[in-house]
């Protein structure tokens, strides 16, 4: 059931002119009464955002920390999703921003008590967040792993149970539950992109499918990862000619939080991931079935040609320092296989018409290995395109992944997203370049589009010191990092480049005494980790993702090590972006270096009260060549010790 509007208006009445004029009754005075500040900032981006609803477009609003800008959004979300009477989606960068919003005491639960709402809010976390029974069923009755078993254990016992009634059917799975899970046993147990769901016996049970019944009667608000909502997109009209429901139902607007990581995510959602077992899984199962000998001979040769291919790729394939993307050559991708496994898929995607007359055949099985060839077909059509896809290997233990992503979005997002009649607001404290915002626009195909800019009210100048060391070695720079955290007695964030980068400082570290506890990113469930550091102040959190999204204010967090300036990798996909501008350095690094230190600087001051240090180090080169660009975006002066 819909929830009624917070304001009352007549059949006379505009529905924008009474919004406009509860929210300045909720900013000059509703809010004030409950104890927050009242903040310029705040009423001036509240009505920049009614404009954008009131005209259906999209806008970028870049709000310095501590302008309130999540109350803004939310509120003008959920006023028009119940004038519009469906969702708002908000999507977010990462689940670690989707738990900041509705963890207890989050933002959504503030807004509640100070305006006397009940908000539905439902969570659409991204598949790799459900655990795959698939894989969980047989590792638990044959391994020894306490942590796997304990999740197995927790299972309902209705999943197991094929007799139970679907209205005994409990959401499950979410890999919050398990938050003593670290990701490596993790990634043991949850979905990954290799599991055929739709013909996965357990599908109609999984934690996957319960979620997404769940959220999709949501009234008020849908959160999702910018992941989420971008596979959404890609698959939306697959999906409905298949007979599936999309993703994700019609929203009446959309808010993009962190709104600057959309274009890796788009990029992300529509990337083909080839494994090197997939294909063979698929094709033996459809030789079991009674099928002519035309199509066995042709599988044989499919697979022959697909594991030589692979074999081929592996071998080819060159690591990439700072990150798990193997780099491999165009002129390494082996293209006389590539053409000659395109060709014969084709043969094979016409003989499955043959085969599916013969009737010999279930019908629903003929059309997920026709889906699956085709998914696989398109896939190496983009390889054989030079100038068009990005493309790495991918390996652990168990298995190798060919990974293909398109270079460029932008027309397919303006095809597929923003021609939509509803109003897009990008959200973030870095959307534009100098108040530019032509740079995020057009990597998004869009045309048309309002801007502003707020910045902070916070007095930086009064509570925050920017530090500069210079680096002379990294084990010198290891011993100095654990000074400062040992000189703040803990209440630290020390961010990485990369996953890399922290393993590094983790050996050396682990060599060390300490009398502050150290925890890292990845061994437990990442909201638990950091609701640990936040109840335990003499404790550092290190991490190489939390450049954005962390918010922990107070006592608990008045240090930010960031040590090095955090440039991109030089893998695939950064490779292609600076293979295809006349200035790699300072059109695609550069930038992204400076974003990303802006983002890891902002998680040191979070309230007004706030204060502390940000520590930098940076070698001599580093220094000569980028310490103006660097100064140039921090808040106050640095200076080097």
């Amino acid at each position: 059931m819909t929830n009624a509007l917070p304001f009352t208006i007549s059949k006379t009445e505009n529905f924008f002119d009474r919004l406009g004029e509860y929210i300045g009754d909720v900013f000059y005075d509703i809010l004030p009464e409950q104890g927050y500040e009242l903040r310029d900032e705040q009423i001036f981006m509240a009505y920049q955002l009614e404009k954008a609803f009131k005209d259906k477009t999209t806008i970028f609003a870049e709000a310095g920390v501590g302008t309130g800008k999540t109350f803004v959004y939310l509120l003008y979300a959920i006023c028009y999703a119940r004038y519009k009477r469906k969702p708002a989606i908000i999507s977010c960068a990462d689940e670690t921003l989707i738990e900041q919003l509705v963890k207890k005491n989050g933002d959504i639960e503030k807004l509640e008590k100070a305006l006397g709402l009940t908000i539905d809010v439902r969570l659409a976390k991204a598949r790799e967040q459900y655990v795959c029974l698939k894989k969980l069923d047989p590792l638990a009755n044959k391994t020894d792993d306490e942590d796997i078993i304990r999740v197995h254990d927790q299972i309902p016992d209705f999943v197991f149970d094929q007799g139970t009634s679907m209205q005994s059917f409990e959401r499950y799975g979410d890999r919050k539950e398990y938050p003593w899970l670290s990701d490596e046993k993790w990634g043991k147990i949850g979905w990954d992109p290799i599991q055929q769901c739709s013909t996965c016996e357990w599908r109609h049970r999984s934690s996957q499918t319960l979620n997404r019944d769940y959220y999709r009667h949501a009234t008020d608000l849908i959160i999702c990862s910018h992941d989420f909502y971008m596979e959404h997109v890609w698959t939306k009209e697959s999906r409905k000619r298949e007979g599936q429901m999309p993703l994700l139902p019609e929203p009446s607007c959309v808010v993009f939080d962190e709104g600057h990581l959309l274009e890796f995510a788009a990029q992300k959602g529509l990337t083909y991931r080839f494994n090197a077992l997939a294909l063979h899984t698929i094709l033996t199962g459809y030789m079991s079935q009674d099928v002519r000998e035309e199509s066995l001979y042709l599988i044989e040769d499919i697979l022959t040609v697909n594991e030589n291919w692979f074999t081929h790729l592996s071998k080819a394939a060159k690591s990439v320092k700072g990150s798990n993307r193997k780099e491999i050559a165009y002129q390494d991708l082996a293209i006389d296989q590539v053409k000659q496994l395109e060709r014969l898929v084709h043969e094979l995607l016409e003989q499955l018409v043959f085969d599916s007359e013969l009737f010999t055949i279930d019908a629903y099985h003929i059309k997920i290995i026709e889906e699956y060839l085709e998914f696989y077909s398109y896939g190496l059509s983009i390889l054989l395109k030079s100038d068009q896809g990005i493309f790495w290997l991918e390996e652990d233990k168990e298995q190798t992944s060919l990974v293909i992503m398109p270079r460029l979005v932008e027309q397919i997002l303006k095809e597929e997203v923003f021609n939509q009649p509803i109003p897009f607001i990008f959200s973030s404290a870095t959307l534009s370049q100098d108040k530019d915002f032509t740079y995020i626009a057009t990597s998004l195909g869009i045309e048309q589009y309002e801007s502003f800019t707020v910045s902070s009210p916070f007095d930086y100048e009064e509570n925050m010191t920017v530090v500069g060391h210079i680096e002379m070695n990294q084990a010198v720079k290891f011993m100095e990092i654990k000074e400062e955290i040992k000189n703040n007695k803990g209440r630290s964030l020390v961010l990485f480049a990369s996953k890399e980068d922290m393993n590094q400082f983790r050996v050396w570290a682990s060599k060390q005494d300490w009398e502050i506890e150290l925890i890292y990113e990845g061994d437990r469930e990442i909201s638990e980790s950091i609701s640990y550091f936040q109840a335990n102040q003499e404790t550092t959190l290190c991490s190489y993702n939390l450049w954005e999204g962390l918010d922990v204010p107070g006592d608990a967090l008045t240090q930010v090590l960031i040590t090095s300036p955090p440039f991109p990798p030089n893998d695939p996909v950064f490779k292609a972006k600076r293979s295809h501008v006349n200035n790699a350095e300072e059109e695609v690094d550069i930038p992204y270096m400076l974003l990303r230190l802006r983002q890891g600087i902002g998680r040191l001051i979070r309230t007004a009260s706030d204060s502390g240090s940000i520590h930098l180090w940076m070698n001599n080169e580093q220094k000569n060549c980028y310490l103006e660009a660097i100064t140039n975006v921090l808040p106050v002066k640095l200076s080097f010790e």
